[in-house]
């Protein structure tokens, strides 16, 4: 299907690099296609990697809907040291010894209890606002503001590889759920602290990594190919949706 430079309409899924923000994604592909109305569907933190769910043209109506979608992720978590941000790219504030029974087992024992409904309090180092001010502005002045805490669910935390002091695991869960605080949570309950190192969506409900294509694929193709990388809208959600 060729179609002329801003006149798509699609889901594309793309397997996001490293090092970028999710808005980064939507401004390439803008300067690709030369179309404004792009969005996506699930933010990744610039240190995670895999799948993000682009809204082409009409497709970002249905952008409430596949937000909503559950998400499957796989990483690693570094215990014993604790950042700012929870994750690689934050300031190392805390360093603490393992605990003597830091072993496969005691690991996994905590990680089933993440499972279930709960509530999670958003991190300091996040795009979610309050009074209209992202929270990362705050943290990196060195605020701490108090944050309502908001409600998840955890279907899946294994651990898939035990290399002391890493582990590497996957996690299915609901929308709006930070892996990176339960890296940081894990830690906590584990008595020495714990920050995630790295993290790769692999599945957003039915859509799987291996059918994404990288930026670097997707610019480099001739625009004449664009809509052919599109999923049509009305074969990537539910009737009702539209």
């Amino acid at each position: 299907m060729n179609q002329r430079s801003g006149d798509f309409e699609g889901i594309l899924l793309v397997d996001k690099p490293q090092g970028i923000t999710s808005h980064d994604v939507v401004d390439r592909l803008r300067r690709k296609i030369s179309m404004k109305r792009i969005g996506h569907a699930g933010t990744l933190d610039p240190m995670a990697t895999g799948l993000l769910i682009m809204l082409i043209g009409k497709a970002t109506k249905t952008s409430q809907y596949l937000i909503s979608l559950g998400k499957t992720y796989e990483g690693t978590i570094q215990f014993g040291i604790e950042t700012d941000s929870q994750d690689a790219d934050g300031t190392i504030v805390v360093e603490k010894p393992l605990p003597n029974d830091f072993s496969t087992e005691r690991v996994s024992k905590e990680m089933e209890g993440f499972l279930g409904d709960q509530y999670q309090l958003p991190p300091m180092f996040s795009a979610k606002k309050i009074d209209g001010v992202p929270l990362y502005k705050m943290a990196r002045k060195g605020k701490t503001v108090e944050r309502e805490p908001r409600f998840i669910r955890i279907n899946k935390f294994e651990l898939l590889r035990f290399e002391s002091p890493s582990v590497d695991f996957r996690l299915s869960s609901s929308k709006g759920t930070y892996v990176r605080t339960v890296a940081h949570d894990l830690g906590q309950n584990l008595g020495c602290g714990a920050h995630l190192i790295s993290l790769r969506r692999t599945h957003i409900d039915q859509f799987d990594i291996e059918d994404g294509r990288t930026l670097e694929t997707i610019e480099k193709s001739p625009l004449s190919e664009f809509g052919d990388m599109l999923i049509p809208v009305h074969k990537a959600v539910p009737s009702h949706v539209l």
